[in-house]
């Protein structure tokens, strides 16, 4: 046969496919009228294994991709289910009472990490300018205080341009299952700064935060300094003033800089010209604005082969863009993971808030952690 000749061979196959797929969606609406009758859940694990571990052995050499594709044929016709039979109700009840815009936005408590002057501060003082900013030496620190009602609302970063994401931040996401309302897209020119009167020369060791170590790294090799970890970068630069120590010196902002003192050494140091830090918004209640367009989820997922693609290619499935995945162990549990992800998106597209409750109904240890509007200052 020519190629011609198998193409047209192929055409006739997909045409009787389209067909069968058509029938099989009829039949997967019928089995929702009947589920909605009878009260029964959309998914039935139990059945679906039955039938993927059967054509994977019928398949012969074609078995293993022919549990792909029904697989997939199974997640269509559960998504149909649900788009059917509505669920997810706390879900949706939440989503849809949801208001539009922060209450208690002027003059609001905020926690931020760090002291003043820090890349934090000014995150913070571009979401809440007439905020009552309170700062925390640490990360969990911010999360308590949003927790125990100190503060309404908490502002920290989740990840950087060149040096990745925020590790401890995911997992106190992940822990306290916050909502994030606000995200923005600092631009981050970092500095060395020491004492005044100090020269680079006399500087032996720089101290910062990890993040800012991190995104320095290629000054601080070249420069052969001993680098010491600090808490925040203004909070080093406070050290560094206080000291007076003039072989130290500390990776900050400028603003830290004309802060506490310090001359600046060497400016834009960080590896990459365009150096960018994402900074969230958290607090106890959701707050969804109409113009919202990035969603953050957290779940675990069922402890089989294939678990994450399938739930993945739900997405795929909507024509959602996924725009960060990140995985963190779950405590006490060997080799199982809760899982974050953000995703492009307003909840109140009904395509969009389907695929969010049949999730809800579906996934173990499953959070909407928010839908809000991401600004760049870059």
């Amino acid at each position: 046969m020519t190629l011609e000749e198998i193409r047209k061979e192929i055409d006739q196959i997909d045409k009787q496919l389209l067909s069968l797929f058509q029938s099989r969606m009829d039949c997967a609406r019928q089995v929702a009228q009947v589920k909605a009758r009878d009260h029964l859940p959309v998914l039935n694990t139990g059945r679906e294994q039955e039938i993927l571990d059967r054509v994977e052995q019928e398949g012969g050499e074609y078995g293993g991709a022919a549990k792909i594709l029904f697989a997939t044929l199974m997640d269509v016709s559960r998504a149909l289910q649900h788009d059917a039979l509505g669920g997810g109700d706390a879900l949706r009840q939440l989503i849809q009472e949801a208001p539009s815009t922060l209450s208690g936005h002027t003059g609001c408590s905020v926690a931020c990490p760090g002291v003043s002057g820090s890349y934090s501060h000014r995150a913070a003082q571009t979401f809440f300018p007439e905020g009552e900013l309170r700062f925390y030496t640490q990360f969990p620190q911010v999360f308590a205080a949003v927790a125990s009602g100190e503060a309404e609302f908490g502002v920290v970063p989740v990840e950087n341009s060149s040096a990745g994401s925020v590790i401890d931040v995911y997992d106190l996401i992940l822990k306290y299952r916050f909502f994030i309302v606000g995200a923005t897209d600092l631009p981050i020119h970092h500095y060395l700064a020491a004492n005044p009167g100090v020269a680079l020369e006399e500087i032996r060791t720089v101290y910062s935060h990890p993040q800012g170590l991190a995104q320095c790294s290629e000054f601080l090799h070249a420069g052969g300094y001993q680098v010491c970890e600090y808490s925040n970068t203004a909070a080093a630069a406070k050290m560094v003033a206080q000291s007076q120590n003039r072989t130290a010196a500390a990776i900050c902002s400028k603003e830290a800089v004309e802060r506490y003192g310090l001359s600046i050494l060497s400016g834009d140091i960080q590896n990459v010209e365009n150096n960018c830090t994402r900074f969230i918004v958290i607090a106890k209640h959701p707050c969804i604005p109409h113009q919202a367009d990035k969603i953050s989820l957290c779940f675990s997922l069922p402890h089989v082969t294939g678990s994450l693609y399938r739930t993945l290619a739900r997405f795929a499935l909507h024509g959602l863009n996924l725009t960060k995945i990140e995985s963190r162990p779950i405590p006490g549990k060997s080799f199982e993971y809760l899982f974050y992800l953000d995703f492009s998106g307003n909840s109140h597209n009904p395509e969009v808030l389907s695929l969010l409750c049949s999730l809800s109904d579906e996934l173990p240890s499953f959070s909407f952690l928010g839908n809000y509007k991401e600004e760049s200052n870059s």
